[in-house]
């Protein structure tokens, strides 16, 4: 089974706005301090899911990890393919970094038409919370 990744985007509101700011980008690369050291493993079909506004909201796969720097300078820079595919939304507090997700804990993607898919996040984690959904 493969392994996953889980990061907040920080600064979007929407899965909308991933989206957008990814149509400008000629490389898809996320930046990040620490290096995954299961890279093998993330490589093997891993995706790195987004919290959005508190909700894993969509996932993008990982096709590459690379350390780039050395010493304190050193940095990891994960390499993303598009699209951004929906997932159902899943809350999740907030965390810094990066956490790795295994495969069994990932939200299912969402399949065109299927309940959650426009439902707003706020909504959903109220719903969650209440023990609804």
């Amino acid at each position: 089974m493969p392994l996953h990744l889980i990061k907040l985007c920080v600064g979007v509101e929407r899965v909308e706005d991933l989206e957008a700011y990814w149509r400008g980008e000629v490389q898809r690369i996320v930046h990040t301090r620490q290096t995954p050291r299961r890279e093998a493993e993330l490589l093997g079909g891993g995706s790195l899911y987004w919290v959005i506004k508190g909700v894993v909201q969509c996932r993008q796969v990982i096709i590459a990890v690379e350390t780039v720097g050395e010493g304190a300078a050193s940095r990891c820079e994960i390499h993303v393919r598009l699209p951004v595919v929906r997932t159902l939304p899943m809350p999740r507090r907030p965390f810094q970094g990066w956490r790795y997700l295994k495969a069994e804990d990932a939200p299912s993607d969402l399949v065109g038409g299927e309940l959650g898919a426009e439902v707003p996040p706020e909504l959903v984690r109220q719903l969650r919370e209440l023990g609804a959904w």
